[in-house]
């Protein structure tokens, strides 16, 4: 991945934000089919080892390998950038349409787990955690199942964990602009049902260096 270096993210702390707030991830690997990528929800454990579980009926854990080197891609909010945004333009007009963005590149090893104790664990970590986002206290839990139905659906399933090794972060968010400018793009992307995308840039303001 491309990242000058006014857009490395380096900050831990909003690193984790745009995984916990894009959990959906793309895991993309080179196999003996050439690559393959799927979309997995995943969850980032607090020593930086992710945790899912795929379709038993998903080739993709008979055609990656124990061990094999994936690339986990989380992309966060992203947005159109249109010159018209920057009070600048109408002075000097040197400026050319953008593409504002938070991604994160994971890179590491995965490790496939076909007991039960790993499938239930992977699924209750998962499920708890979005649960109580949608639910809070009266979210759905695996008990909340019948025990034979639960059997069923996790024999269904394999569960692995990516062991990471390497991160690589980028937050385009026009902090290589001017403050008005800058203003400009967060006033201009809010205006067009970019909500999210502009309140990550405030806390992205010129000259920030990724933390």
């Amino acid at each position: 991945m491309y990242i000058p270096a006014h857009f490395k993210e380096i900050d831990p702390g909003e690193i984790a934000a745009v995984i916990a707030a894009a959990p959906l991830a793309t895991i993309v690997a080179q196999t003996g089919d050439g690559l393959i990528a799927n979309h997995l929800p995943l969850l980032a454990t607090p020593d930086g080892t992710m945790i899912g579980h795929v379709a038993l009926a998903n080739d993709m854990h008979r055609q990656i390998a124990a061990g094999a080197e994936v690339l986990v891609i989380f992309r966060g909010d992203d947005g159109y950038v249109s010159p018209n945004f920057y009070p600048g333009k109408a002075i000097h007009h040197r400026h050319v349409p953008t593409w504002n963005y938070q991604v994160v590149h994971s890179y590491g090893t995965i490790s496939w787990q076909h007991d039960d104790h790993a499938k239930r664990a992977a699924v209750g970590l998962l499920t708890r955690l979005h649960e109580r986002r949608v639910n809070g206290a009266q979210g759905w839990r695996m008990a909340d199942a019948p025990a034979d139905y639960m059997a069923e659906m996790l024999a269904g399933i394999v569960a692995f964990r990516i062991a990471v090794h390497r991160t690589l972060a980028k937050s385009k968010l026009s902090q290589n602009r001017d403050a008005i400018d800058h203003a400009g793009a967060v006033a201009g992307l809010a205006q067009t049902g970019k909500a999210g995308l502009a309140e990550r840039m405030r806390g992205h303001g010129p000259g920030r260096k990724g933390g």
